[in-house]
């Protein structure tokens, strides 16, 4: 328990931190960053919005001390200021909307890719120096190196535009209303698969040759040797002996992977033209709406430090010994 107070501690310290550090950024810009921001955006911003946009920095009357205490006020009740480009929705249901398609592409992607990985990552390892060990491993490397925007343009061009099997963008039938029918839950499902295969295909590898390397570090140990020699079978020696002490390692990479969600899917969602946080953060930056861009990073450090929180908790649950740390 002391051991996940301190993590507890530690990450909302680094969460203040982030906050602190999107606090003093506009700060830093030479003159009055909200008077230039609302002088780009021309004629899209009402005069009324001025001050909406000042509340949005913490640019309230009195000393820098009460501004920033304002500013995390603002932060922790979950206002994060108005959008310039969607004026006059909030940020928080700007990104609210696109975060729901966003953890639903994403999230499944990442869990299929983790399953996958893993278990491509144990049998190769248990089998290493064979033909599956060989196209297991060259295909991870090769799913790795490739850049995930190569990936998209790839397996878009071949199944959206050559063979015709898939829809080349949306997130479902844009003819179709959104509800909770077959139909459109159908749609939802037939464009999300090219989506889905370029982000597996780009998050699989990394998975499989974490898992693989951590195995054959520990198919040498005496422990391993003891359990053959007991005559167990290879089956429970592999994944009870071998395979649960070499996830640690890879339970750590799967925390890296859930707390890029919400930013590392940028490409593939603009490549696809999928509502997503990646596409309202392209769309963002395209017109400069610093309150989006300000509002996602805090999104992204939250849920990367959530999910490692939740890693630590999973950590004492697989390795007892630091429960006592």
């Amino acid at each position: 328990m002391a051991f996940l107070l301190r993590r507890l501690v530690f990450y909302m310290a680094a969460f203040i931190a982030a906050a602190t550090i999107n606090f003093f950024l506009p700060r830093l810009m030479p003159g009055d960053p909200v008077q230039i921001m609302f002088s780009s955006a021309g004629t899209e911003l009402p005069p009324e919005s001025l001050q909406a946009l000042k509340l949005t920095f913490g640019f309230v009357d009195g000393p820098l001390w009460q501004q920033y205490l304002t500013y995390l006020g603002s932060i922790f009740t979950g206002d994060l200021g108005r959008s310039i480009k969607y004026f006059p929705l909030p940020v928080t249901s700007v990104l609210g909307h696109a975060l729901v398609w966003t953890v639903g592409l994403m999230g499944t992607a990442t869990i299929v890719s983790f399953a996958l990985g893993t278990f491509l990552g144990i049998v190769a390892a248990w089998r290493r120096g064979s033909k599956f060990d060989v196209i297991v491993s060259v295909g991870a490397i090769f799913a790795t190196s490739v850049p995930a925007v190569v990936t998209s343009l790839i397996v878009l061009f071949i199944f959206g535009f050559t063979l015709g099997w898939f829809p080349n963008g949306y997130a479902a039938d844009p003819s179709l209303d959104p509800a909770f029918s077959l139909q459109y839950i159908g749609s939802l499902a037939y464009h999300g698969i090219l989506p889905m295969v370029t982000l597996c295909t780009v998050l699989i590898g990394g998975f499989t040759v974490t898992m693989r390397n951590n195995m054959i570090n520990l198919l040498g140990e005496d422990y391993i040797v003891m359990a053959r020699a007991k005559g167990l079978s290879d089956r429970h020696v592999m994944l009870w002996y071998a395979a649960r002490n070499a996830l640690l390692p890879t339970v750590s990479s799967l925390a890296i992977a859930i707390g890029t969600i919400l930013g590392g899917s940028l490409v593939t969602e603009v490549v696809y033209n999928y509502p997503g946080l990646g596409n309202i953060l392209y769309q963002a930056i395209l017109a400069r709406d610093y309150p989006v861009i300000q509002g996602q990073l805090l999104i992204m450090t939250a849920t990367m430090l959530i999910a490692n929180f939740i890693v630590d908790v999973s950590y004492v649950l697989l390795d007892p010994r630091l429960k006592g740390a």
